[in-house]
C-alpha cells in the first residue's frame, strides 16, 4: 500500500495528491499533514458539531443564490456588495479573470502558486516569469519586477502576498506604489489568500484602494483561513465594472449548500477566529525555531501559515518526502515541481507544537540517520539547480516564450528577431539578475525568461573562428569635483533645538514610467475618480460629506477586518 501512495506523488504535474487519495492508498489512515495549509484551529470542535447534526439538510437541499450568500459574506466584512464576486474556490476566479481579463501576457514571479503559471498557457498566453533569487532570500524587489515588465512589455501583473511557496510579504505602501506606477497595464492582480496569517503590520490589505482603481483586482480565500479547503470558496474584491464583470458569468449556483452555511455561522464565531489567527502566528514562530536547529536546515522569513526550508547540501527531497511518509506517516510538500525552485526545497504548514515536535524528529532521523547524527540522505541525482521538474520546465518554458526553445536558440544565436511570436531580447543591463544555474550563457543579459539546462537546444554548429579586434585606446576622463551640499535642517525640527539624529530614510523605489500614461502623483482630491474609478464616498455609499471610519467600514467591529487583523 505505501507503494501505491508513493505512485501518486510521481503522477502529479504541479500539486500534491489530494488527502483522499493517499487516505485510499494507506488502509484507510491519513498521514499528519504538513502540506496542506489548512488553519487547524478553525472551524472550532463545536461548529464542526453543529454542521454534522445538519448535515442531511445541507447535502439535501440547493443552496441560495450567488448573491445571496455574496451579501452576506459583504456585511460581515464590511465590504460593497457590488465590489465583490464569490467563486468556487480562487482557481475559479483565476480561470475567469485570465478568460475574461488577460488579453495576450501575464506576468508573475516564481515560485509562486501554479495556477498563476499554468493557467494562462493553457488558453494560449505568454507568461512572463521573474525569478526570485535565492541568495536574496526570495525577496520580491517590486521596482525590479516592475522594470521587467516594462522590459517585456506584458499586460498583466500578479502579485502574491505573502508568495507561495515562501511566504514573502510586501508592505502595504510598496503595494499601493506598484499599483500606482502599473496604472496603465490592462490588469494588476494583488492574490492575498495568505494575507489573513500575516501580522508584519496591523492593516496589511490593499482590498479598499483596489475598489478605487479601474485595472486593480483583489484575491482572497475563505478554505485556507477557515480550515476548509473541502467547501471550495474565495472571493475577489475590485471596481464595481471589474467585479460586475467576472460575477456577470459565475453560474447562478456556483456556490454549494456548505459554503452558505459555514458564511452564516460565522457572525457568530467572529471572536474565535480571531484567536485562530493569533494562535496561528504564535505557532509559525516556534516552529521556526525548532526547524531552525537542525544542523544545515536554512528556514526563510514567512508571513503565511507554512515556512520554506532549504534541506541540507547532499539531501534529495523527493527522498526526504518518501521516507518521512513511509516511516513516520508525516505528508510534507517537496518543491521540485514548482517552477523557479528545486528538490532542496520543503514547504511545511504551520501546526500546533506537538506535531512540530513528531516532524522534527523525524526529520532528525531522515537527514542525519539518527538525532543529528550520521551524513544526510544521498541526493538520488543531479539537477539543473533550477527545477528538478525538468518535464514542467520544458513545458513552461516553452510556451512562455511563444517560439519555443526553437525561439530561444535562434535568439542565442542573434536571429531572434526572425523567428515569429518571439519578442525580443531587452538591452543589456535592463533586466534582472538570472540564477546562474537557470541561465543559458548565450542570452542576453537581462532578456526573457529564465532557461533551465535541461531545457537547452541539442548540438549547435560550430562557430566560425573569427579574428581578434584590436584595442582601440580609450581617453580617460578627468574626475570632476562635486559640490558638497549644505545640511539641510528638519522642517519639523525647532530652530533653537540641537538637531536630534534621525533614523536613515527608506529608500523609494523607482519605476519605470509607462510610455504614455505618466504615473499618479500624489493622493486623489476629494470628489475625484482615481484613474477613471469611483470616488471613495461613491463606493462607501456615501454622500462624500459625512465622515468615514478610517479603518474597515461601516458598522460594529467584532469581526476581523477585510485583513483578517479588525
Amino acid at each position: 500500500m505505501a507503494d501505491n501512495a508513493l505512485s501518486l506523488f510521481r503522477s502529479t504535474a504541479a500539486h500534491s495528491p489530494s488527502m483522499a487519495a493517499l487516505t485510499r492508498e494507506s488502509d484507510g489512515a491519513g498521514p499528519v499533514d504538513f502540506c496542506i495549509p489548512c488553519n487547524p484551529y478553525f472551524p472550532t470542535p463545536a461548529m464542526f458539531e453543529e454542521m454534522a447534526v445538519r448535515l442531511r439538510e445541507i447535502v439535501t437541499y440547493y443552496p441560495s443564490s450567488a448573491d445571496t450568500i455574496t451579501a452576506e459574506l459583504c456585511d460581515l466584512l464590511r465590504l460593497p456588495p457590488q465590489c465583490v464576486a464569490m467563486g468556487n474556490g480562487s482557481t475559479e476566479l483565476i480561470t475567469w479573470i485570465d478568460h475574461l481579463l488577460v488579453r495576450e501576457s501575464l506576468a508573475v514571479p516564481v515560485p509562486t502558486f501554479g495556477r498563476w503559471t499554468d493557467q494562462p498557457m493553457e488558453t494560449g498566453k505568454r507568461v512572463d516569469m521573474f525569478p526570485l533569487q535565492e541568495s536574496s532570500g526570495f525577496a520580491l524587489d517590486l521596482a525590479q519586477y516592475a522594470e521587467f515588465i516594462r522590459a517585456r512589455g506584458t499586460r498583466v501583473a500578479v502579485v502574491c502576498n505573502p508568495n507561495n511557496p515562501d511566504g514573502g510579504f510586501q508592505h502595504k505602501h510598496a503595494i499601493v506604489q506598484f499599483m500606482d506606477a502599473m496604472a496603465d497595464l490592462d490588469l494588476v492582480v494583488v492574490d492575498e489568500s495568505f494575507l489573513e496569517f500575516a501580522d508584519a503590520e496591523a492593516e496589511p490589505s490593499v482590498v479598499q484602494e483596489a475598489m478605487l482603481r479601474p485595472n486593480v483586482i483583489v484575491l482572497r480565500s475563505l478554505g485556507k483561513n477557515f480550515g476548509l479547503h473541502g467547501i471550495r470558496f474565495g472571493y475577489l474584491v475590485a471596481n464595481p465594472a471589474l467585479a460586475g464583470k467576472v460575477r456577470s458569468m459565475l453560474p447562478k449556483w456556483n456556490l454549494n449548500s456548505f459554503a452558505e452555511h459555514v458564511v452564516f455561522m460565522l457572525k457568530e464565531h467572529g471572536a474565535e477566529y480571531a484567536r485562530s489567527l493569533h494562535q496561528v502566528r504564535r505557532d509559525r514562530m516556534d516552529m521556526s525555531g525548532q526547524l531552525s536547529s537542525l544542523p544545515g536546515l536554512t528556514v526563510y522569513p514567512s508571513q503565511g501559515n507554512f515556512l520554506f526550508v532549504r534541506l541540507p547540501v547532499g539531501a534529495e527531497g523527493t527522498v526526504v518526502r518518501d521516507r518521512m511518509f513511509t516511516e513516520h506517516r508525516i505528508l510534507v510538500r517537496e518543491c521540485g515541481n514548482k517552477i523557479g525552485s528545486s528538490s532542496r526545497f520543503l514547504r511545511l504548514v504551520v501546526r500546533p507544537q506537538v506535531d512540530v515536535r513528531r516532524l522534527v524528529t523525524g526529520l532528525e532521523q531522515v537527514l542525519y540517520g539518527a538525532p543529528r547524527r550520521g551524513a544526510p540522505v544521498p541526493e538520488q541525482a543531479t539537477g539543473t539547480g533550477y527545477s528538478s521538474g525538468t518535464a514542467a520546465v520544458d513545458r513552461l518554458v516553452s510556451q512562455t516564450n511563444g517560439a519555443g526553445t526553437q525561439g530561444l536558440a535562434a535568439q542565442a544565436v542573434g536571429a531572434g528577431a526572425d523567428v515569429p511570436g518571439l519578442p525580443a531580447a531587452p538591452a543589456a543591463h535592463t533586466g534582472v539578475p538570472l540564477p546562474a544555474a537557470a541561465s543559458a550563457p548565450a542570452v542576453g543579459a537581462g532578456g526573457g525568461t529564465p532557461v533551465p539546462a535541461a531545457a537547452s537546444m541539442g548540438p549547435q554548429p560550430a562557430p566560425v573562428p573569427q579574428p581578434a579586434p584590436t584595442p582601440v585606446p580609450q581617453p580617460v576622463p578627468e574626475p570632476v569635483p562635486q559640490p558638497v551640499p549644505e545640511p539641510v535642517p528638519h522642517p519639523l525640527a525647532p530652530a533653537a533645538r540641537a538637531p536630534v539624529p534621525e533614523p536613515a530614510p527608506v529608500p523609494t523605489p523607482v519605476y519605470p514610467a509607462p510610455a504614455q500614461v505618466p504615473p499618479p502623483t500624489g493622493p486623489t482630491p476629494p470628489g475625484v475618480p482615481a484613474r477613471g474609478g469611483l470616488t471613495a464616498a461613491q463606493v462607501r455609499g456615501t454622500d462624500g460629506l459625512s465622515g468615514v471610519p478610517a479603518t474597515g467600514w461601516p458598522g460594529p467591529q467584532a469581526w476581523p477586518n477585510a485583513a483578517g487583523t479588525g
